[in-house]
Formats: structure tokens, sequence, C-alpha cells
């Protein structure tokens, strides 16, 4: 129990301290760089991000119907919504159990296709953020060699994922555990192994990554920044890759320091790009935030004690909980 407990307060910890070293290091030029800003884009951003996460949830909604459950668009982005505002908090992504308890009580959705739906959604996620950042890096000039491994890797470990899910496709076991497993790469393999799926989920997932691409150019030009265009689509690569290694909770501090760094490349102040990856972050999970808190409003209160569920196996309960 205390173990857990540790893990996650050092995880906080982490988070706290990458920040305070990055405000730290511009505090005499702060509040003269946030006396620039231009308030207007930050609405535009807020506006950018709200319709990104109806975008995830029509995407979600697209693989949920590949696997025969339907629901509404307003359902699968609450889930969605719900889910990632748990992960603000919650270390190593346990907020994204929440979505198939979610399924399991409103749609009595087996648990195996639930978690085929998480896996199917991150996969492309993953797979289209890296590709976004491969198709930017030749129109960035500088890029430091780590950017190439981190990029072209999970486009590998995608490539592999979809290559299992292929050989394992008459694969059968009598063994509770095994047959669970197999049923879930089945539910994998319907819901993405098709032609329309690939093109279906390839096209929303990169267009998904480009509105949060859009949300940090606006937060771009709320500072009068010149950036050229690739050198934010690599910076929100990067950022996302890095907060996808669940060191901190909902990435926080990992996420603004990558795309802090990468910024610096198009020879952008110090102060500047530490505020631009600060407030990107932070307008987005707002959002998350406030959809979530609707979210959960919407699916009814019997929400919360699903959350407070998860963040008590996160925390150190035994054995109260589901774990990833």
């Amino acid at each position: 129990m205390w173990r857990r407990v540790s893990v996650f307060i050092l995880s906080c910890v982490v988070a706290v301290a990458i920040l305070a070293y990055m405000l730290l290091r511009i505090w005499d030029q702060l509040l003269e760089t946030l006396a620039r800003a231009d308030p207007r884009y930050l609405v535009l951003a807020i506006v950018i991000c709200s319709v990104g996460w109806w975008m995830r949830g029509w995407r979600y909604r697209y693989i949920l119907a590949t696997l025969e459950v339907k629901v509404t668009l307003a359902f699968s982005t609450a889930c969605i919504l719900v889910s990632q505002t748990a992960n603000l908090a919650l270390p190593a992504r346990l907020g994204d159990l929440i979505r198939i308890f979610i399924l399991r009580h409103e749609q009595e959705t087996p648990y195996e296709i639930g978690l085929s739906s998480l896996v199917v959604e991150r996969v492309f996620d993953v797979l289209m953020v890296a590709v976004l950042g491969l198709l930017s890096l030749p129109f960035v000039l500088g890029a430091p060699p780590w950017i190439y491994p981190l990029v072209v890797l999970p486009i590998l470990l995608s490539g592999i994922f979809f290559l299992v899910l292929m050989m394992t496709g008459k694969l059968t076991a009598r063994h509770r555990v095994l047959a669970f497993l197999l049923r879930m790469m089945e539910g994998m393999r319907r819901a993405s192994l098709s032609l329309r799926s690939v093109a279906v989920l390839g096209a929303s997932s990169i267009l998904i990554w480009m509105m949060d691409v859009l949300a940090c150019t606006a937060v771009v030009l709320m500072f009068g920044q010149a950036v050229p265009f690739p050198v934010i689509v690599l910076a929100i690569v990067v950022g996302n890759l890095v907060k996808a290694i669940p060191l901190t909770p909902g990435g926080v501090g990992t996420y603004e320091a990558a795309v802090a760094v990468t910024l610096l490349l198009a020879g952008m102040s110090q102060e500047a790009a530490t505020l631009i990856a600060i407030l990107d972050h932070l307008i987005k999970n707002a959002v998350t935030l406030a959809g979530g808190i609707l979210s959960i409003a919407f699916l009814g209160t019997w929400v919360v004690s699903v959350i407070k569920k998860a963040f008590r196996s996160g925390g150190g309960d035994e054995g109260n909980g589901d774990s990833a």
C-alpha cells in the first residue's frame, strides 16, 4: 500500500519540480512576457480544444461500432472526457480503465471488448502522432539526433502490434486468461485490420492531432511569436510521445519540458518557449477537466464511485480495483 502511495507522491513531486524549475529560469521576464499576450487567441485555443474532443468522441464511437457497440456521439465523447480527466491525477493512465466500467454499466459491454476499444484507440493515437512527427522532421533544421528514435520507435512498435494481430487470428485456448486475451485480440482485429478501419481511424487520428497542433499554434500567436508550422507540429509530437511514458500524472511537467525544448529549436526565447509550453498544456487540461465535470453530470453521479475506486487502486488500496 505505502509503496503505491509513495510512487504516486513521487510522480507528483517530479511534475511540480519540473514546472518550478522551468518557471524559475524565466521568473524575471515572466510578467513582461505575459503582459504581451493577446487574450483573443486564448479563446481560439479553447474553441479548438473543444472541437478536438468531439472529434475524439466520433472516432471512439466508430471503434465501438466496429465492435457492435452502438452509442451516441455524446456518450462516446463523455466516456473519453471522464477517463482523461481521471488521468490528470491517476498514475500510469489508470483513468483509461474507467471507460471499461462505464461501457459495462451503460451498455453491458464485455470487459474484453472495452479493453479492445482502448488499445485500438491508443495504438492509432501513438502511430499517427509519430507519423506526423516523421513528416515534419525534413522541414525542421537542426533537429537533435535523439528526436529520430523517439519518432521512429512508435511506428516500428505499431507495425509489430499489427503483425502479431494478424499472426494470432487462428489461435484458440482453454485457459481462462489466455481465452480472455484471445477474445481481446479478436476485437482488436475487427476494429483495426480492415482497409476501411485503417483509412477511417488513420485519417481521423491525423485530424485529431492537427487540432492539437492548431491549439498550440493559437498559443504561439497569443505571444506574437513567428514559428515555422513544422516546428509546432514536431513540438506537439515530441511532447505527446514523451507524455505517453507515464512518469507523472497526466504527463504534467514532462510534456511542458519536451514542448519547450523543441520550440527552442526555432530560435524562440526561453521565456516565450516556456510559457507557450506551460499554457498550451494548461489550456488543454482545463478544457479536459471542464468537459469531464460536464460528462459526469451527463452520465450520472454513479460514475464518481467508479473514479473513487480507481483512485484507491492507483493510490494504494490493495485488491480494490483493476490494473492495466
